[in-house]
């Protein structure tokens, strides 16, 4: 890995997570000493992220972290399922034994994190193994280029999940494994309209989720906790 992609990386993940704010400048003196390598690396990494769009430049006032914004949540989440939804379909008509297989697996791996309480409630484990379970499901659709934008779109909604949804608690209530295995079954019997349907109704729970979470309080209680 070069510094260039290890900046890459690292800021990435800072930004996903909550821990460099929405809107927090990004200073490259800042950065520096933060990460301990110099500017034309880092350079390279914020003009990265801004393609990806979770780093904005201003004019003669270098770089922001993105701001969050419900405009952006829901066009976003919008666009992931248009294109999860025709991912799925393909995964289904195209998946062999193996793709299923994944899912199984992907599956049991997520139930056993989700079911951990204590130390071992690993919140990042548990995140990965989300991540991989939806990856699984679209890993046969035989399109690397809606892979890699399922990825990006992935990203950007991660943003809010992380820090918004779960560090405010609001998920109470709402039986998110059981989602994650209906929608696993309706795939795996090869049900493609009703396992999109599923898809789709298991974003936009998260997005009525999210856009409760994302009231002024929850918001700022969010931010005051990633600058610490």
């Amino acid at each position: 890995m070069t510094l260039a992609e290890k900046a890459y990386v690292d800021l990435r993940h800072d930004i996903i997570r909550g821990v460099l704010a929405p809107g927090r400048p990004l200073r490259l003196a800042d950065l520096s000493e933060r990460y301990g390598m110099g500017f034309s690396p880092l350079r390279e990494a914020l003009n990265r992220l801004q393609a990806e769009r979770l780093v904005t430049a201003e004019s003669l006032r270098g770089f922001r972290v993105a701001p969050l914004s419900l405009d952006e949540l829901h066009d976003t989440v919008s666009l992931r399922i248009l294109i999860e939804t025709r991912a799925l379909r393909a995964a289904i008509a195209e998946g062999d034994d193996a793709w299923a297989a994944g899912i199984v697996s992907a599956l049991y791996a997520l139930k056993l994190q989700a079911g951990r309480s204590g130390p071992d409630a690993d919140i990042w484990a548990l995140e990965a193994r989300h991540h991989a379970f939806h990856l699984s499901l679209l890993a046969a659709c035989n399109s690397p280029w809606t892979l890699e934008f399922v990825e990006r779109l992935y990203a950007a909604t991660e943003r809010y999940r992380i820090p918004v949804l779960l560090d405010a608690g609001l998920a109470a209530g709402r039986d998110v494994q059981a989602e994650h295995s209906a929608l696993a079954d309706a795939t795996l019997d090869r049900d493609a309209d009703k396992a999109a349907a599923l898809l789709e109704a298991h974003y936009l729970h998260t997005v009525e989720a999210l856009t409760a979470a994302m009231r002024p309080e929850a918001t700022e209680a969010v931010r005051a906790r990633a600058a610490k």
